[in-house]
């Protein structure tokens, strides 16, 4: 005899019953949803979730109770930046037989439904976090309600997650360095979002430079955009307009570099005889811009393996200590920088 606190398995017939519909009707809309109209998916699904009935067909090994599929959470799946570290995920997920879904963060209130109904539907084994700002409540109170994370290229201490990321403030430090080596003294930024602490520490790079040597931090020089082109462009005339423009500029992201340089041909200033720009994350296209631009190489593809090669650890089992995991960053020089003459 079953004992009494032991729940049965929610079946077709319960979700049929839920959401007033034929069993038949349940299984079109789970199995094949295109031969059903929305309002009708919508209702079945709605129901399956509220008797708690997940079908094998949603891809759950019942036996080993896994699904075998991960999330990736993207900041912005337009930005070049992660195409990189999403590859070095996916080449390794696959070759320890794991399924990648992408969610797209940039529009968060369409999305925040579905990452939910994927994580308390148990459809994922993991995540893999690729920026702090997230579509759910993933604070360590709530960690327990979740499935393991990773997080990649992002840090954010308060989470106490596992990460992979490159140390930024040196980073940027040794890119506004090399622009003091050079001869420049007015050195303008094109920061990110404030919010982002990758680019709190990108700043405090840039702002520790200039104290070294004994150049005062003016807040005119420092501009902010979101990791667009049109961002980039946009804070480069803020810093051209100053009374005495930037001879060099230090940009929190190549997207906004390439932004800044093609506003700079605009406005008729010759990179880098005019203006020196120096970019961040040697995405492809740096190389092959015009002129070619300096910037700070992050080891994305290697970003991406180590963070899936964490959560792994984790799937199977072991204890993962939370915090930094920083992989080594370099300078590449190119056309985009010159000394000042």
């Amino acid at each position: 005899m079953k004992p009494k606190n032991q729940v049965a398995a929610a079946t077709m017939k319960d979700v049929a019953m839920k959401a007033k519909v034929s069993t038949a009707t349940v299984s079109r809309a789970l199995m094949n949803p295109e031969k059903v109209s929305q309002a009708t998916r919508n209702r079945v699904e709605q129901a399956a979730m509220e008797v708690g009935y997940l079908p094998q067909s949603m891809g759950r090994n019942v036996k080993r109770n896994e699904s075998r599929t991960l999330l990736v959470i993207v900041p912005d799946i337009c930005d070049p930046f992660f195409s990189e570290i999403i590859r070095g995920i996916e080449v390794t997920a696959a070759e320890h037989g794991y399924l990648v879904l992408i969610g797209d963060c940039a529009h968060q209130n369409q999305q925040e439904k579905t990452f939910i109904d994927l994580i308390i539907t148990k459809q994922i084994d993991g995540m893999l976090l690729l920026g702090s700002r997230l579509p759910f409540d993933a604070s360590i109170e709530e960690q327990r309600n979740l499935p393991p994370m990773v997080m990649a290229n992002e840090f954010a201490p308060e989470l106490e997650l596992p990460t992979v990321h490159i140390d930024n403030l040196t980073a940027a430090f040794n890119a506004v360095n090399y622009l003091q080596e050079q001869g420049h003294r007015r050195i303008g930024c094109i920061a990110g979002p404030e919010e982002m602490p990758l680019c709190h520490y990108r700043l405090q790079g840039y702002v520790q430079a200039l104290r070294r040597s004994g150049v005062t931090v003016d807040p005119h020089y420092i501009t902010r955009g979101d990791f667009t082109f049109e961002a980039g462009a946009r804070a480069l005339d803020q810093l051209l307009m100053l009374p005495m423009p930037p001879t060099a500029v230090f940009c929190h992201s190549d997207v906004m570099a390439l932004g800044a340089l093609s506003q700079a041909k605009r406005r008729g200033l010759k990179v880098p005889d005019d203006l020196s720009i120096i970019g961040f994350d040697n995405i492809s296209l740096a190389e092959f811009c015009d002129p070619p631009l300096t910037t700070v190489s992050q080891p994305r593809y290697e970003i991406g393996r180590e963070a899936m090669l964490l959560l792994l650890e984790q799937l199977q089992g072991h204890n993962v200590s939370s915090g930094s995991r920083l992989l080594e960053c370099e300078l590449i020089l190119r056309g985009s920088t010159r000394a000042l003459k």
